[in-house]
């Protein structure tokens, strides 16, 4: 095990720079002073981070490195920290390294021993996550959901009984369905939509699932973050799963919950397909 501080500012090295989600003010003066001096600025949109450099009157060489060219621009970025320069990692918006290529980069960095600084900054999630009201002492960052229906449900089957708080990030065009997603995998729970943070329009919409998938018929525009509540509920222990679910369904309409309530039941206790788990018991009768 090897032990490296990055306590002070390096001469070289990788920084971690974080940008403003909206506000330009939310710069800090070190994020400045950092990108002014680095010899070269990896950014994963160079237009936008132009803007932001034009404005604060930063001339650093802007060289690009996103998800699609970041094996290449990564392996020529190492190149130029391994020959001693100091190499500023910005994103469009928030903290590099969170749902972006950054992390990769910053892994190539650790492996070849140079030194990488993390600057504190804007984050979006964070904020939403404190803004929410929801508990805080613990929570789950998962980020963007699956776009396809099947893929999204087996994601969330697997946050059923996370008792943390959850975060996710969404697009405008994707919301509803994100929404119809988490009432029926994980029920209908409290949670705050995040939208446009630290803008002119920043807005937060706390109640239910279904009080946030009726606002959402509207015409739902800016970037979110949604805040769910975590489950009180406990994962079934081990004797539980390991028996039949069919024979669990049977008990539970037995304790007098209707057929279609039970199935429901044990398949997100289970975190079983609830579709398959339908056809399986009606093919039993």
């Amino acid at each position: 095990m090897k032990a490296t501080s990055s306590f002070k500012d390096q001469t070289n090295g990788l920084y971690i720079v974080p940008t403003p989600i909206g506000n330009l003010e939310d710069m800090t003066y070190r994020a400045v002073r950092i990108l002014q001096e680095a010899d070269i600025i990896a950014a994963e949109d160079t237009r936008q981070t132009m803007k932001l450099c034009n404005h604060f009157e930063i001339d650093t060489k802007l060289v690009s490195y996103h998800e699609h060219n970041k094996q290449v621009s990564g392996e020529r970025l190492l190149e130029d920290l391994l020959s001693g320069k100091q190499v500023a990692l910005v994103s469009d918006a928030g903290m590099p390294g969170i749902s972006d290529p950054g992390s990769d980069l910053i892994r190539l960095a650790i492996a070849a021993d140079i030194p990488v600084v993390v600057l504190p900054g804007a984050n979006a999630a964070l904020t939403a996550l404190v803004a929410s009201g929801l508990p805080t002492e613990r929570f789950l960052y998962y980020g963007f959901l699956p776009r396809k229906k099947k893929e999204r449900r087996e994601a969330l089957e697997t946050l059923c009984y996370e008792q943390g708080t959850l975060i996710f990030y969404e697009a405008p065009h994707r919301l509803k369905e994100m929404l119809g997603g988490l009432l029926e995998i994980l029920g209908d729970r409290q949670l705050t939509l995040a939208r446009e943070l630290t803008k002119r329009y920043e807005e937060y919409i706390r109640g239910s699932v279904t009080e946030a998938l009726d606002w959402a018929e509207e015409d739902v525009r800016g970037e979110f973050v949604v805040i769910v509540e975590g489950t009180t509920e406990e994962r079934p222990s081990e004797i539980q799963q390991e028996a039949d679910p069919l024979d669990q369904i049977e008990r539970y309409i037995a304790d007098g919950e209707k057929p279609n309530a039970a199935l429901k039941r044990v398949a997100k206790e289970r975190g079983l397909d609830r579709q398959a788990l339908y056809l399986s018991y009606h093919e039993s009768k």
